[in-house]
This record gives C-alpha cells, structure tokens and sequence, in this order.
C-alpha cells in the first residue's frame, strides 16, 4: 500500500500528527503495535492517572470536608476495586473516541510493530507474525517514551513498580515508598496517601518538581506533608530489594549524614522516561540515537530527508501536549505552510491539589542569566473564591521584566491552576505586560482573580487585595 505519510505510534504526538495530515489532503497511515490506539498518554499515563486523582479526590473531599459543608454521610469506604473499573472506563471511552477520529480522516490503521526497510519502505508485524509491507513518500516518528528503571533495581512489576503498573494494583498500598519527587511520582503518591496509603517520596534533589520554579516546590512540599506523606530531599537511594512480601529500600543523604532504611509492601519508581525507538530499525535507514534521543533539526527532521521525529523520541520535555504541537508543526511543514512552536511557552502541570502549573522563565533561570526582574506574589487564602471552595492552599507568583514589565513567566499553585495557566501562555505569547493583565477585568469571585493581583503585585507592588 502506497501513503503521503505514515506515522508511527499513537499517542498524542501521532495521533495528532495524522490527523493534521489527513486534513491537509495526505493520504495517511498510523501504525500502533498495542490493541488500542493513544499511546501511553491515554491507556497508562496522563488519562487514567487523571482518572485516579479525581476518585482520590472525591474520596478525601468526603471524608474530612463534607461535613464542614453541612453535608452529613456515614464514614465513606474505598472501594478500589470500583475505582480501577472506572479509570479502565475512562480509558476506553478515551482510546474509543482516537479510532472514531481515525475513521472519521480516513486515516487507516495498521496494527503491529512497524520497522524500517528503507527511507521509503516500512515492514508492519502483526502479533500473530503476519507481516504487512507498506511504501510511503514520508514518515513522521512518535513512539514516545517508556518508564526509566534504576540500573540496580529493574521493574519486577510486583513489588518492584512503574506508574504503569501503579495503575492497576489489586490493593491498596498499606506503604508506598516513592523514589523521585518529579510529576508522576507526587500524582501517585498523592493518589494514594488520599486512600489510606503511607506514603514515602524520596528525592535525590533538593526540591520537589526540580525543573518548576523553586517556589512550587517549597509550597508542594508543604501542602504533601500536611497531607501525611514523608519527603526525604537530597537523597540517593543505593539498594531496593524485594523480599516477597515487602520493598527494603536503602539511601543516603548526598552531602552525608545517617543512612536511610524503608520498608514498604510497594516502591513506585519514578525516575523519569527514556525515549522508545525499540524494534523501529533505524540502523537501516541510517539513523543512531544520541543519549536515547533521535536526533532532529530545527524543523524536527531527522538526518534522512523525509523522515521526522516528533514527541518524547526527540530532545525537549516529554509532554503531551508539547507532542500535540510537534506533529500539526510537521504536517502543515510537509503542506508547504510556516508553522511554529515556541518552546518557552509550552506550559508544565502537576495534577496532584493543589495542582501545580508553570510556563516561561522559572526564577532560577532569571536569576542564573542575571537578567534583571521583578516578583509579584498573591496568595490564595487572600482570595474570596477559594475561601469559598476551601481552597485556601497555594499562590500565583508572576515574573516580569524590571524595565520593560513584560510578563516572563507565571507559576501557579492552586485549585484549577492547569486551567487557569492557559491565561499566562496567552499574555505572553501576545507579549503582555503585568500591568496589561492587571488592568484587564477579572470576573468576580475567581480563582483568575490571583492572577490579577498578582500582576499589580509585580507592576507597582500594589495588590488590591492584600
């Protein structure tokens, strides 16, 4: 079978990419090696994670809050095995509506492992062992990312676990040990120390969610420890045994001190992802991974001319969303168009609550380019919504250029701060002042009006709410 472009994984980046293709006239192939299409975003990763939070939430929300609200139950019970149900419900309803979408562009589907016979020519494998040939004038690569195991403690998806199999455990952990205080390692965690888990994070840095402003994760650490969990910072972890019934798993304080010991009956580790190029054949168009990563130019094309890379496969954050953006870039490049991506601007969310959400220049940055700024901060327990909502934990910090006082990054804990960052990508990718957003009017009482004050905050110092 002859196609325009063949993508290759389907997860957001791929499903996206063929898609945009298929609008602008391509005709266009994916090609998935698992039963369902939408990669790991949405069967094991963002989806039902999102699912998980939710449920948790309702849960702790019943237990502690209802009755302050004037809402009187019995004690409510977990029941988990309800709760993995509707996260695989959630799930299906999700990779059902990525087929609809496939049928919907007449974009045709190959299921299988699809490796490179040439730049021009890519042999499909079925499960079975059928093998399928298909010829194709581009290709487009999205095969995303799979979870990165410490080099003396594989995943024994047991004991032993990655957030895949954090996903679908039997029970509930009586103690999580959690080894990386990164997104998905507070997610889970927060997850399950709402449900009656201990729950244990140790971080070999010396923040919470390193890469996010530093004041994120001061202000996470806070709202984690009140929730019940314990953070170890500056650690290394050394051993993880499974002993068969528990996880033992040892660390030491980098800059030195007492040796730390846990025992727990789960260790999640979330160390982070390593790019997924397995079985693709890139040795026979040419192509060698650096660090894992296939290497792109500035228009995410490999060193084979008609070959791209989009996703978790090439450099930058490993991000949904940052996927979504490279694969209608590639498409409508491949259309002739000029599309553009600005990097700075793909805005970063941890779904725990608080949730947590940045975009432009963290203040270390500012501060490590000696570029000179300014500050404005308003917290939530000053803001009449939130008190409304008892969603008093968390902060808007708003960095701005001290001369000209455009905005340069905008970092948010909070309730709805993965919907509220939306309005910061917006004033700066149209290069907003903080006092263009300060004088804009912020319906009242909301969550957004945070964002304002702290905008007059960072203008004049002059917060009216505070």
């Amino acid at each position: 079978m002859q196609y325009n472009v063949i993508v290759i994984g389907s997860g957001p980046g791929g499903y996206v990419a063929a898609i945009r293709a298929a609008q602008l006239g391509f005709k266009t192939a994916i090609i998935e090696k698992y039963d369902t299409l939408g990669g790991t975003c949405l069967n094991v990763g963002c989806i039902p994670s999102k699912a998980m939070l939710d449920s948790s939430e309702h849960f702790i929300n019943a237990k502690e809050h209802f009755a302050e609200h004037g809402i009187d139950i019995p004690a409510p019970k977990v029941n988990f095995t309800q709760m993995i149900k509707r996260k695989g419900d959630v799930v299906k309803a999700n990779v059902d509506g990525i087929a609809f979408l496939m049928k919907k562009n007449k974009i045709d589907v190959h299921k299988g492992v699809g490796s490179f016979v040439d730049k021009n020519t890519i042999k499909v494998t079925a499960k079975d062992g059928k093998e399928t040939t298909l010829t194709t004038d581009k290709v487009i690569i999205a095969t995303g990312s799979k979870p990165t195991a410490l080099p003396f403690a594989a995943f024994d998806k047991k004991r032993i676990i990655s957030s895949t199999e954090a996903l679908e455990l039997k029970e509930v952990p009586k103690h999580l040990i959690v080894i990386g205080g990164g997104v998905i390692g507070m997610e889970l965690g927060s997850v399950y120390a709402r449900i009656g888990s201990k729950v244990t994070v140790v971080e070999f840095l010396d923040s919470l969610i390193p890469t996010m402003d530093g004041t994120m994760g001061k202000e996470l650490q806070r709202v984690a420890k009140k929730m019940g969990m314990d953070i170890f910072l500056g650690h290394k972890v050394t051993a993880v045994e499974n002993t068969g019934n528990e996880v033992i798993v040892k660390a030491e304080p980098k800059n030195g001190g007492n040796a730390l010991e846990l025992k727990g009956d789960y260790c999640l580790v979330s160390i982070g992802r390593r790019p997924y190029t397995d079985g693709l054949g890139l040795d026979k168009i040419g192509i060698e991974t650096v660090k894992g990563q296939i290497p792109v130019d500035d228009h995410l094309k490999t060193k084979v001319d008609n070959i791209y890379a989009i996703g978790d496969v090439v450099r930058g954050a490993m991000l949904a969303h940052k996927a979504e953006e490279e694969g209608v870039y590639v498409a409508e490049q491949m259309a002739g168009q000029k599309p553009h991506v600005n990097y700075l601007l793909i805005p970063g969310v941890v779904y725990t609550w608080p949730e947590v959400a940045s975009v432009g220049f963290t203040e270390e940055q500012l501060k490590q380019e000696g570029r000179a700024y300014k500050t404005g901060s308003f917290p939530y327990k000053a803001l009449g919504r939130a008190r409304a909502s008892m969603d008093t934990d968390g902060l808007v910090k708003v960095l701005a250029d001290k001369q000209t006082d455009e905005i340069l990054g905008v970092h948010i804990i909070g309730a709805r701060a993965a919907d509220m960052i939306a309005a910061g990508v917006t004033a700066m990718e149209f290069r907003a002042s903080a006092e263009d957003v300060a004088r804009m009017s912020h319906a009242h009482p909301t969550y957004m009006e945070a964002v304002k004050e702290a905008c007059l905050a960072a203008t004049e110092n002059r917060p009216i709410h505070m």
